[in-house]
């Protein structure tokens, strides 16, 4: 079975009014099977965005109740697939940072996990109890091939995401990009400017992954960056997203 996984800060609405249409446009073409999106307004930004690309949506609004305060401001994440999806979990913190995290199940043995994590870089006790979390969410689902996919806002050495690698998942830039993988970058002006605005300072940082597993279930056959520069002079967010082809061996007695 082969997948195509796509995750994508869209950063909601703000600035160019062309991004939207041009977001759209870069999902029609790129096609994934399963795609995560993070910072969509609900429900008209989702419409649009999705328009024409055959796919099945579920919004974060529709999924904890009484949104945290920097939904409206920010947007919440959307988990959308290819064919229709049940969701299985939805996992919420709101004591301290906010945090929460939707799986899905696609076909009898697809497992799509997209956690949502704080930003704050003093939130990584937060992040790295969420990572705890979505391990133990992966051990109740253990029989699934499992896709974890989403803006981790943590660099790769995290002790988040060696969590994360550390329970048989493999990331796919590591096993197949090329190059470092920066997808929050202040050769983006969008970005820099949001660096500038949280007073992050600037840099170069991998921060959005696709990871799957476990290890001898899945290949992953090609990882790129989307995104990554401007589109007709438009840059299409501050993040760039990942895309990542898996081919996936089946367990005993599934079919897609």
């Amino acid at each position: 079975m082969r997948l195509r996984v796509l995750t994508l800060n869209v950063q909601n609405e703000t600035g160019d009014p062309r991004r939207t249409a041009l977001l759209r446009r870069e999902i029609r073409r790129l096609r994934p099977d399963l795609l995560a999106l993070q910072e969509v307004r609900h429900p008209d930004q989702l419409a649009r965005l999705l328009d024409g690309a055959g796919l099945h949506a579920t919004h974060q609004v529709s999924l904890i109740g009484e949104p945290p305060p920097a939904l409206a401001e920010y947007g919440g994440t959307v988990v959308a697939t290819r064919r229709p999806h049940r969701v299985a979990e939805v996992r919420e913190n709101r004591t301290g940072a906010h945090w929460w995290t939707v799986a899905v199940t696609v076909g009898p043995g697809v497992l799509f996990v997209v956690p949502t994590t704080p930003w704050q870089p003093a939130a990584a006790d937060a992040r790295v109890a969420q990572a705890a979390d979505v391990c133990a969410l992966l051990d109740r689902h253990r029989k699934a091939t499992a896709v974890v996919a989403g803006d981790l806002n943590a660099e790769p050495d995290s002790a988040e995401v060696r969590a994360l690698t550390g329970d048989g998942l493999v990331d796919a830039w590591a096993a197949a990009g090329t190059g470092p993988g920066h997808t929050w970058t202040a050769g983006n002006p969008l970005a820099a400017a949001e660096m500038s605005r949280l007073s992050l300072g600037t840099g170069h940082r991998r921060i959005d992954y696709v990871f799957a597993g476990p290890a001898g279930r899945v290949t992953v056959a090609a990882a790129r960056l989307v995104a990554d520069r401007p589109v007709g002079g438009v840059w299409l967010s501050d993040h760039a997203g990942v895309l990542a082809d898996l081919a996936v061996r089946e367990p005993p007695g599934t079919r897609p």
